[in-house]
Protein backbone atom coordinates (compact mmCIF):
# COMPACT_ATOMS: atom_id res chain seq x y z
CA UNK A 1 0.00 0.00 0.00
CA UNK A 2 1.38 3.42 -1.18
CA UNK A 3 2.32 6.13 1.84
CA UNK A 4 0.48 9.47 0.83
CA UNK A 5 2.34 12.58 2.16
CA UNK A 6 0.59 16.02 1.65
CA UNK A 7 3.59 17.86 0.64
CA UNK A 8 2.73 22.09 0.15
CA UNK A 9 3.62 23.40 -3.33
CA UNK A 10 5.45 26.50 -2.17
CA UNK A 11 6.86 25.21 0.92
CA UNK A 12 7.52 21.78 1.30
CA UNK A 13 7.44 20.43 4.85
CA UNK A 14 11.36 19.40 5.57
CA UNK A 15 10.44 16.57 7.02
CA UNK A 16 7.95 15.06 4.25
CA UNK A 17 11.05 15.79 1.93
CA UNK A 18 13.77 13.73 3.58
CA UNK A 19 10.80 10.70 4.07
CA UNK A 20 10.11 10.85 0.53
CA UNK A 21 14.31 10.59 -0.02
CA UNK A 22 14.63 8.03 2.30
CA UNK A 23 12.12 5.89 0.41
CA UNK A 24 13.84 6.73 -2.93
CA UNK A 25 17.04 5.88 -1.55
CA UNK A 26 15.47 2.35 -0.74
CA UNK A 27 14.11 1.24 -3.72
CA UNK A 28 10.72 2.96 -3.84
CA UNK A 29 9.03 4.22 -6.61
CA UNK A 30 6.89 7.40 -5.96
CA UNK A 31 4.63 10.05 -8.20
CA UNK A 32 5.28 13.31 -7.95
CA UNK A 33 4.72 16.37 -8.94
CA UNK A 34 6.68 18.50 -11.72
CA UNK A 35 5.95 21.92 -13.71
CA UNK A 36 4.37 19.75 -16.14
CA UNK A 37 2.22 16.35 -14.98
CA UNK A 38 3.22 14.19 -12.65
CA UNK A 39 6.19 11.81 -12.98
CA UNK A 40 7.25 8.34 -11.98
CA UNK A 41 10.39 8.70 -9.98
CA UNK A 42 13.41 6.46 -8.45
CA UNK A 43 16.69 6.39 -7.57
CA UNK A 44 19.45 6.72 -10.74
CA UNK A 45 21.58 3.44 -10.01
CA UNK A 46 18.17 1.07 -9.34
CA UNK A 47 17.79 -1.44 -11.83
CA UNK A 48 15.23 -3.02 -10.40
CA UNK A 49 13.57 0.00 -9.66
CA UNK A 50 13.72 1.18 -13.67
CA UNK A 51 12.04 -1.95 -14.41
CA UNK A 52 9.33 -2.11 -12.48
CA UNK A 53 8.61 1.29 -14.34
CA UNK A 54 8.98 0.17 -17.72
CA UNK A 55 6.14 -2.49 -16.82
CA UNK A 56 4.29 -0.62 -15.49
CA UNK A 57 4.03 2.10 -18.40
CA UNK A 58 4.46 -1.32 -20.99
CA UNK A 59 7.97 0.69 -22.50
CA UNK A 60 10.18 -1.04 -24.20
CA UNK A 61 14.08 -1.25 -24.05
CA UNK A 62 14.55 1.84 -26.25
CA UNK A 63 12.15 4.13 -24.12
CA UNK A 64 14.43 7.07 -23.09
CA UNK A 65 14.11 7.68 -19.29
CA UNK A 66 14.76 11.44 -18.03
CA UNK A 67 17.29 12.61 -15.42
CA UNK A 68 15.07 15.35 -13.53
CA UNK A 69 18.34 18.02 -12.27
CA UNK A 70 18.49 20.72 -9.65
CA UNK A 71 20.18 23.18 -11.87
CA UNK A 72 22.35 23.45 -14.99
CA UNK A 73 25.54 22.68 -12.83
CA UNK A 74 24.16 19.30 -12.16
CA UNK A 75 22.70 18.48 -15.62
CA UNK A 76 26.44 19.70 -17.33
CA UNK A 77 27.54 16.52 -15.43
CA UNK A 78 25.14 14.49 -17.18
CA UNK A 79 25.87 15.61 -20.38
CA UNK A 80 27.88 16.88 -23.23
CA UNK A 81 26.44 20.84 -22.90
CA UNK A 82 28.55 23.51 -26.11
CA UNK A 83 28.89 26.96 -25.59
CA UNK A 84 25.70 26.93 -27.55
CA UNK A 85 23.53 24.38 -25.83
CA UNK A 86 24.07 26.02 -22.52
CA UNK A 87 23.49 29.52 -23.32
CA UNK A 88 19.74 28.18 -24.65
CA UNK A 89 19.76 25.97 -21.65
CA UNK A 90 20.19 28.91 -19.45
CA UNK A 91 17.23 30.81 -21.29
CA UNK A 92 14.73 27.51 -20.87
CA UNK A 93 15.33 25.96 -17.53
CA UNK A 94 14.07 25.75 -15.08
CA UNK A 95 10.78 24.97 -17.73
CA UNK A 96 8.47 21.93 -18.70
CA UNK A 97 11.52 21.10 -21.33
CA UNK A 98 13.05 17.94 -21.55
CA UNK A 99 16.19 18.30 -23.52
CA UNK A 100 17.66 15.75 -25.40
CA UNK A 101 21.63 15.57 -25.15
CA UNK A 102 24.77 12.98 -25.31
CA UNK A 103 25.23 11.43 -22.18
CA UNK A 104 28.56 11.25 -19.93
CA UNK A 105 30.13 8.39 -18.84
CA UNK A 106 28.48 9.47 -15.41
CA UNK A 107 25.27 8.45 -16.92
CA UNK A 108 24.22 4.71 -15.81
CA UNK A 109 24.57 2.86 -19.17
CA UNK A 110 20.72 1.50 -18.58
CA UNK A 111 19.53 4.56 -18.86
CA UNK A 112 20.76 6.32 -22.34
CA UNK A 113 19.27 5.20 -25.67
CA UNK A 114 20.98 1.57 -26.86
CA UNK A 115 22.28 2.93 -30.00
CA UNK A 116 22.38 6.73 -29.79
CA UNK A 117 24.38 7.05 -26.23
CA UNK A 118 21.87 10.00 -25.71
CA UNK A 119 20.02 10.96 -22.59
CA UNK A 120 16.61 13.40 -21.72
CA UNK A 121 17.91 15.89 -18.59
CA UNK A 122 15.53 18.47 -17.47
CA UNK A 123 15.00 21.18 -15.01
CA UNK A 124 11.48 21.51 -13.49
CA UNK A 125 10.29 24.72 -12.32
CA UNK A 126 8.80 22.63 -9.62
CA UNK A 127 9.48 23.21 -5.24
CA UNK A 128 8.46 19.88 -4.61
CA UNK A 129 10.71 18.51 -6.95
CA UNK A 130 13.18 20.60 -6.15
CA UNK A 131 13.26 20.11 -2.61
CA UNK A 132 13.76 16.25 -3.01
CA UNK A 133 16.33 16.34 -5.19
CA UNK A 134 18.13 19.06 -3.16
CA UNK A 135 17.71 16.27 -0.11
CA UNK A 136 18.86 13.70 -2.29
CA UNK A 137 22.27 15.34 -4.05
CA UNK A 138 21.40 14.11 -7.21
CA UNK A 139 18.80 13.65 -10.24
CA UNK A 140 16.06 11.37 -9.93
CA UNK A 141 15.54 9.03 -12.44
CA UNK A 142 12.00 9.99 -14.23
CA UNK A 143 9.22 8.87 -16.28
CA UNK A 144 5.70 10.93 -17.30
CA UNK A 145 3.03 9.58 -15.70
CA UNK A 146 1.19 7.93 -18.38
CA UNK A 147 -0.18 4.98 -18.14
CA UNK A 148 -1.04 1.98 -21.07
CA UNK A 149 -3.88 2.80 -23.51
CA UNK A 150 -3.36 6.89 -21.76
CA UNK A 151 -2.77 9.57 -24.04
CA UNK A 152 -2.88 11.72 -21.23
CA UNK A 153 -0.92 11.74 -18.26
CA UNK A 154 -2.77 11.81 -14.92
CA UNK A 155 -2.66 15.23 -12.58
CA UNK A 156 -4.83 14.15 -9.76
CA UNK A 157 -2.81 12.69 -6.82
CA UNK A 158 -5.75 10.95 -5.44
CA UNK A 159 -6.66 9.54 -8.81
CA UNK A 160 -2.89 8.31 -9.04
CA UNK A 161 -3.38 7.10 -5.21
CA UNK A 162 -6.29 5.32 -6.40
CA UNK A 163 -5.03 3.44 -9.38
CA UNK A 164 -1.26 3.21 -7.88
CA UNK A 165 -1.46 2.13 -4.50
CA UNK A 166 -0.04 -1.00 -5.00
CA UNK A 167 2.36 -0.59 -7.73
CA UNK A 168 4.40 2.88 -6.09
CA UNK A 169 5.45 3.29 -2.87
CA UNK A 170 4.68 7.18 -2.28
CA UNK A 171 2.39 9.16 -3.93
CA UNK A 172 3.43 12.84 -3.03
CA UNK A 173 0.06 15.14 -3.17
CA UNK A 174 1.69 18.63 -4.45
CA UNK A 175 -1.74 20.04 -5.93
CA UNK A 176 -3.24 19.57 -8.93
CA UNK A 177 -0.74 19.75 -11.96
CA UNK A 178 -0.91 20.14 -15.82
CA UNK A 179 -2.23 17.36 -18.22
CA UNK A 180 0.44 18.30 -20.60
CA UNK A 181 3.59 16.73 -20.32
CA UNK A 182 7.12 18.37 -21.56
CA UNK A 183 7.92 19.52 -24.48
CA UNK A 184 11.26 17.58 -26.04
CA UNK A 185 14.00 18.85 -27.83
CA UNK A 186 16.82 17.09 -29.62
CA UNK A 187 20.06 19.35 -29.22
CA UNK A 188 22.74 16.10 -30.58
CA UNK A 189 21.63 17.47 -33.99
CA UNK A 190 22.96 21.19 -36.15
CA UNK A 191 19.83 22.31 -35.41
CA UNK A 192 17.37 21.76 -32.18
CA UNK A 193 14.58 19.33 -33.26
CA UNK A 194 11.03 19.54 -31.75
CA UNK A 195 10.39 15.61 -30.99
CA UNK A 196 7.53 16.15 -28.61
CA UNK A 197 5.15 19.06 -28.48
CA UNK A 198 3.87 19.74 -24.81
CA UNK A 199 3.28 22.59 -22.57
CA UNK A 200 6.78 24.35 -23.22
CA UNK A 201 6.56 27.11 -25.77
CA UNK A 202 9.79 26.29 -28.20
CA UNK A 203 9.05 28.69 -31.15
CA UNK A 204 12.16 30.46 -29.91
CA UNK A 205 14.77 27.25 -29.75
CA UNK A 206 13.06 25.96 -33.18
CA UNK A 207 14.87 27.18 -36.66
CA UNK A 208 12.54 29.43 -38.69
Amino acid sequence: MAQFFQIHPDNPQARLIKQAADIVRQGGIIAYPTDSAYALGCHIGDKMALDRIRLMRRLDKHHNFTLMCRDLSELATYARVNNQDFRLLKQYTPGPFTFILEATSEVPRRLMHPKRKTIGLRVPDNAVALALMEELGEPIMSSSLILPDDELPLSDPYDIRDLLEHQVELVIDGGYCDLEPTTVIDLTGEVPELIRQGKGDASGILPG
